[in-house]
């Protein structure tokens, strides 16, 4: 500041009165001093400027398991386009699917003094998050629910989602269901295996183990799950997989294998999944997908959380959430047909 001041020919207060576009400067001088910040290369440094007056750095920092899953950019997009209208920046972290990476990925976030954090917990042991809470950080989770401490969450209905692609598999005559799914420690894992098991119970049927395949991330690991089913004596005649990442490498098993080898009546396995997907109608194969609106669960993160900003910056509670504030939101899901 001071050297774009002796080169402007000016105070550095009044260097800095133009650089904060104070519009009692005479225009004459406002354009000698942006003509020497030109030349110098100079930017203010907004996160040292805030701190100083005492606001927060203007930064939200968003933790998220696996950038290569579309659902985490849909969601991301959501959080950016609401956060964006209250004059935050989103810094986007993958912590592919590690809890040590979280831990140390949310330290750094509040060492780096972001002024609140959205995040997909990679487990049930959200400790890390917690102390942020306790730190006096707002959090807000989506996807999955807090564990040990409360904090608002956004939820997608996996239950109720996995229930009804299972019971329409049910609906058309299948009673060997497979099941491909996210490893046992993930939240919505665990509840889209459960809507399955459901679905099966009321149709007075019982869940094989020998049919379910839990732990896959990758399409890779799916298709070889689905090829270990598929090639049982006794094979599935469908198979519900609790994700997109899944739901593709069961396709690729099912190309591989071909529908002359596997099926009922020689109809080939029907398929149904969690998560629509770009392209879903281009596989050529009936196919029955689970559908919610992504970026509407980054919105609705993104809402709870200027709202416990909000809350902060009135000295409500010191923006920190209690057991009793603690708000969630469940975005409903809706069953598409493809290939039909």
């Amino acid at each position: 500041m001071r050297d774009v001041a002796e080169r402007a020919g000016v105070s550095a207060m009044t260097a800095s009165r133009v650089l904060r576009d104070d519009p009692q400067v005479l225009p004459a001088t406002r354009e000698r001093v942006r003509a020497a910040a030109t030349a110098l290369g100079y930017r203010p440094n907004e996160v040292a400027r805030s701190l100083r007056l005492g606001r927060g750095t203007g930064l939200v920092g968003l933790v998220v398991t696996n950038l290569a899953n579309p659902f985490y950019s849909r969601l991301a997009l959501g959080v950016d386009s609401v956060v964006a209208e209250h004059g935050l920046k989103t810094v986007i972290g993958n912590t592919g699917q590690d809890l040590d990476a979280e831990r140390e990925l949310v330290a750094d976030l509040v060492a780096r003094r972001v002024d609140g954090i959205i995040a997909v917990p990679a487990g049930a042991d959200q400790r890390h998050l917690a102390a942020a809470v306790s730190g006096g950080v707002p959090v807000v989770l989506a996807s999955r629910p807090p564990e040990g401490f409360a904090a608002d969450c956004v939820l997608v209905d996996d239950f109720g989602g996995a229930r009804d692609a299972t019971a329409r598999l049910l609906e058309r005559g299948h009673r060997r269901i497979g099941f491909l799914g996210s490893p046992p420690a993930v939240h919505t894992g665990t509840e889209r295996l459960r809507g399955y098991a459901a679905a099966l119970t009321s149709a007075g049927l019982t869940v094989d183990a020998c049919l379910v395949r839990q732990g896959q991330t990758e399409p890779s690991q799916a298709t070889r799950a689905a090829a270990e089913l598929l090639a049982l004596p006794d094979p599935p005649t469908a198979l519900f997989c609790s994700n997109n990442r899944n739901t593709i490498g069961a396709f690729r098993a099912l190309r591989d294998v071909g529908p002359k080898d596997v099926g009922l009546r020689g109809a080939g396995v029907a398929l149904a999944g969690f998560d629509d997907f770009e392209l879903a109608d281009a596989l050529g194969l009936p196919l029955t997908l689970v559908a919610y609106d992504s970026d509407e669960l980054g919105r609705a993160a993104g809402r709870l959380l200027n709202d416990r900003l909000h809350d902060r910056g009135s000295g409500a509670a010191g923006g920190r959430a209690t057991a009793g504030e603690a708000r969630q939101i469940v975005v409903p899901t809706s069953l598409v047909e493809y290939g039909t």
